[in-house]
Formats: structure tokens, sequence, C-alpha cells
């Protein structure tokens, strides 16, 4: 399985130059000051390249969710009991979640997907696609979260849901998530590969109090001494202290590059599966785009890392996709400027002398 991901790999290509020049050259001709767009003009540039094409269109749009537990909510690191995660799912399919809400909003289909929810009873009988691993992972303060074997089986499993979903007319992807215990995993596993101490990373998760998010940075602080993930080798950092939904994006990220697709990051969770997915394949990161800054700090850190300036700051801490789905219109509106909007030849305007 490591060959064919290191195929993979291989396989996502640097973006178009070519298409980005003409693309540029076009956004400088338009009825416009030169770069009076700001953001949308770098975002439509940065699809353009992505994409191969120096006019693209946003046709269809998907926000995948996946779902997983995590061994290590045993350490008190949620107000949450794990049964939430099921739950949720069944909220997801019945589409009254707040992601359902966004993404009718922006117009995106959601697709949710099982890959590893510990209560199964409670999960809806239809309206997802099971892919589970196992029923979560193990506590990782006390042994590592998943064999390097499973990490992979998850990747995989996210890929090869990305490759079925994705169609020709799709042209934007989305990565959401849900696992009570998430945001321990990802602090972990964001700690471990920017090398940075836990307080810095760890932040309140689902709703914890100051005493709760000490708490959470000391099992942070103890799973990473205890299973000594290799800061070199991400699948060894995924596998220790990460969980089954992160590898699932993981997987979906580098299907989505494998295609040419933008892939809008969420927040700290996707952006945590958004820093492994570009450790393991560098060209990826440049296929990324930050739809927002979540409150929980370990992002902005994950962002810093992977040099992207978000297009939105509204506090959220959420997940699920939300940032994502929100980002959607600014993404086709900025492609839209770019392949729309007319040149002063085009309009009869005079440009500037």
């Amino acid at each position: 399985m490591e060959q064919r991901l290191n195929e993979i790999v291989r396989s996502i290509a640097p973006l178009d130059e070519r298409a980005m020049e003409l693309a540029r050259s076009r956004l400088d001709r338009l009825t416009k000051p030169p770069g009076s767009l700001g953001r949308l003009e770098e975002v439509a540039v940065q699809v353009a390249g992505i994409m191969g094409d120096p006019r693209p269109k946003i046709s269809r749009k998907v926000v995948f969710v996946l779902a997983a537990d995590h061994g290590v909510v045993a350490e008190g690191v949620s107000p949450y009991p794990q049964v939430v995660t099921a739950q949720m799912v069944a909220n997801f399919v019945r589409g009254g979640a707040a992601i359902n809400v966004l993404a009718r909003r922006a117009g995106a289909d959601v697709v949710v997907a099982d890959l590893g929810v510990a209560a199964r009873e409670y999960l809806p009988a239809a309206g997802f696609l099971a892919q589970p691993v196992r029923p979560g992972t193990r506590n990782f303060v006390r042994e590592d979260a998943m064999s390097r074997a499973e990490a992979l089986q998850a990747i995989f499993a996210g890929y090869e849901l990305a490759s079925r979903t994705v169609t020709p007319r799709t042209s934007l992807i989305g990565l959401g998530e849900m696992g009570i215990g998430n945001t321990t995993a990802s602090s972990a596993i964001v700690a471990a590969l920017l090398g940075c101490d836990a307080g810095e990373v760890v932040g309140p998760g689902t709703g914890l109090d100051a005493d709760g998010v000490r708490r959470k940075a000391e099992v942070v602080e103890r799973s990473l001494r205890s299973r000594a993930p290799d800061p070199e080798d991400p699948l060894d950092v995924l596998a220790k202290v990460g969980g089954f939904e992160i590898a699932g994006l993981v997987g979906v990220a580098l299907a989505a590059a494998e295609r040419r697709l933008p892939i809008l990051v969420d927040g700290f969770i996707s952006g945590a599966a958004a820093l492994v997915a570009a450790r393991l394949a560098p060209a990826l990161q440049q296929y990324l785009i930050a739809s927002h800054c979540s409150a929980e700090p370990g992002h902005r850190a994950v962002l810093r890392a992977l040099g992207l300036r978000p297009l939105l700051d509204l506090s959220l801490r959420l997940g699920e996709g939300t940032g994502a789905a929100l980002a959607m219109p600014l993404v086709e509106a900025a492609v839209a400027i770019l392949d729309e909007m007319a040149t002063f030849e085009e309009a009869g305007v005079s440009d500037r002398g």
C-alpha cells in the first residue's frame, strides 16, 4: 500500500504556470484598476493553475464529511460523550446539521462517510457510506492510535471515496469531519509535525473550560512522550496519534489534487489532515485554499506552516466543513470575475494612459 501511496504522490502535478500567466494577463485587462479585487484575483489565478485552464469554471461542489471516534476520549478530553459522533452522522443524513444548511446555500453536495464510528447501533440504516477501519482508534496515551497498515487503509478509504464521488463536472472539493476527541488528535499531529509545545496548539474544542484545556494539553504532551512519533515520517505521526477520519481526509485531498481540483480546507481538524497530506505530497500544498481561520489556536499554526491566508475569519470552531461551504461562493465569484467580466477592449471603456 505504501508503494501505491508513493505512486499517487508522484502523480500530483505542479500548478500550470501558463494558465496562471494567462489568467493574470486577463485580470489586468478587465474593467477595473489592476489588483483592485484583491484576494479574489489571487484565488482566480490559483484555481486557473490548479485546473490548468486560464478561464476555469466552477460547476459541481462537494463537501466530504468523514466521521470516526477516538480512544483518547477515555482521558476526559471532551465534554461530550462518544455516542454523539454516531448521532451526528444521523443528523447529517437527515440534513439537519450546520453543514447541511450551509452546503444547501452554497449549492454543494454533502457526502457523509463512516471511517470508524464506535456507537454503531446509533448509525442510520442508510444515507451514508460505511468504510470503517474499526470502531474508533485506540487511546494513544497508552498505545498507538492505529497501526501503520490501518492508517494506510483509512487514507485509501478516503481516496477511493473521493475517486468514486468525483465526476467530470466536479470542480471544487471541501474537507469536513466529525469525531468526538478529534481536536485532541489534531493537536497531537500538529505539535508532532511542527515541533511545538502542546500548549501552543491545544484549544477548547467542543467547549472545555480553562482547566479542561490544561488537562487536554497534558494528555497531548504525555502522548507525544509515550508514542514518540517521527516528525520526518507523516505516516508514522498519523498512525501513532491520529484518527481514521483525519487519515481519510488525507486520502480525499490526494484524490482531489491528483485530479487537479482545488481543495477548500475547513478548520483545525481538516487543517491537520491537509498538513499531513502536504508533508506526504509537497506538490499538493499549492492545491489548498484556506476557507477560514478557526478559533482553535492550533489552526493558526497550521495555516502558517502551509503558507495559507484564510478567506474568512469568523471565529468558527464547529468543523463539519462549515467554513469550506461558506467559502465556496467566494471561490465561485473569483473565477466568475475572471471568466465573465469584460475587458476594457470588449466593453469599449478607455484604459488608463
